[in-house]
């Protein structure tokens, strides 16, 4: 991605950050960008325009965490719940490292925007996190008895939500949040995270 568009997204955040969704202007922006509104518009038609700019670009960083990580099947059958912390631990990491973009990511999924940008995202940039899923559901069938749109919703979204109150103050920046976070995720799937019976021979 060309530098000033990269600037222009990292200082759109920024000025969400401060000034909200709805508060936020084009001139926030270019101030923050260093550069004028101007130039603003020859990368960005409007402010609805980067602010999906914005999202997209958070949200295929964050996606990015999934195709770097050592991912081991088998270590899911000997330690499941330790299997999904180790993909879970970066993504968590990764929010409370970027407040802005955490700040930002939470906003714009509880606006009016997400709902209409939500039917026509494309996110195949999410492959890789898909294909643990899968390894996951082969693994553990009991987890096709809930409902998969809602059980990942609440767990990725669930993670941003506590990493802002991390970034905001909220909650500390320890360890013992992290694995506190963790458990209250990891409780819910525990129950599914149970290898088929052996069949029983006749």
């Amino acid at each position: 991605m060309d530098d000033t568009k990269t600037r222009i997204i990292l200082a759109a955040m920024k000025a969400v950050r401060q000034y909200g969704l709805e508060g936020v202007r084009v001139q926030n922006v270019s101030e923050l960008a260093g550069i004028s509104p101007g130039a603003l518009y020859r990368y960005f038609e409007s402010k609805d325009q980067l602010i999906v700019a914005c999202f997209t670009y958070v949200d295929k960083q964050a996606a990015a965490i999934f195709d770097h990580l050592k991912f081991d099947p088998r270590a899911m059958l000997t330690d499941p719940v330790g299997a999904v912390k180790g993909l879970w631990q970066p993504y968590f990491r990764f929010w409370v490292a970027h407040p802005d973009e955490t700040i930002f990511y939470h906003r714009f999924r509880d606006s009016t925007w997400f709902p209409k940008y939500d039917k026509l995202r494309i996110v195949d940039y999410f492959d890789s996190f898909m294909g643990m899923v899968r390894a996951f559901k082969t693994s553990f069938p009991k987890l096709d008895q809930i409902n998969q749109d809602l059980l990942w919703i609440h767990v990725l979204t669930s993670t941003v939500m506590y990493a802002k109150y991390v970034v905001e103050g909220t909650l500390p920046n320890n360890q013992e949040t992290e694995d506190t976070v963790f458990q209250l995720l990891a409780t819910g799937l525990s129950c599914y995270l149970m290898p088929p019976e052996p069949r029983k021979r006749a």
